[in-house]
């Protein structure tokens, strides 16, 4: 069965984020299309990118990468929920992103995002990098308002109408994973 992890990327304290990745992952729960898996940045204590070697070459040497590199790997594609800082995604996300490299290819992405604009900024910057990654990233994706799907700005109340949004995300994201299973086992 098709494995899609759903990537909480946020790792600050007090965070939007969880509520978000919950969310999606009580959603996607009620689904029979996949497997779905909540992956959380801060389970896995990433520093700086500290690997000699660029992550195209698959040389990784440090613990935390391998461990970060399997789980990645276990997956034939991905939800990322992430907030928007700056006009971009979190940090530690990208941070995350970058460590890696073979195995994110070929697997099909779809994007939760939160923020003052519905974290919309963040994604394209998301969906610029999935590109280099050789992901597919799919049209379909989830933004909420911190004016409108949020109380006082943190407490998580998402409108009714988002439930729907996350179920055509989760539907492309389903489609283009298993569309793309023949190139990962090349």
């Amino acid at each position: 069965m098709t494995k899609i992890g759903i990537i909480l990327g946020s790792t600050r304290p007090g965070r939007n984020g969880e509520a978000v990745a919950h969310w999606v992952r009580d959603i996607a729960a009620q689904r029979t299309d996949a497997e779905y898996e909540l992956v959380d940045l801060l389970d896995y204590k990433l520093p700086h990118l500290d690997e000699v070697y660029p992550p195209s070459m698959g040389q990784y040497s440090q613990p935390h990468t391998l461990e970060w590199a399997n789980k990645i790997a276990s997956f034939d594609g991905y939800v990322i929920v992430t907030p928007e800082y700056n006009h971009s995604t979190s940090g530690a996300l990208k941070n995350a992103i970058d460590f890696l490299y073979s195995e994110w290819n070929n697997k099909a992405v779809g994007f939760v995002s939160y923020g003052s604009v519905g974290g919309t900024r963040a994604v394209e910057h998301l969906r610029l990098i999935a590109g280099e990654l050789q992901m597919a990233d799919v049209r379909a994706q989830v933004s909420l308002s911190l004016f409108t799907d949020f109380e006082n700005f943190s407490v998580f109340k998402p409108g009714e109408f988002q439930r729907d949004a996350v179920h055509t995300m989760l539907d492309q994201v389903v489609a283009w994973s298993t569309a793309l299973a023949p190139l990962r086992a090349k």
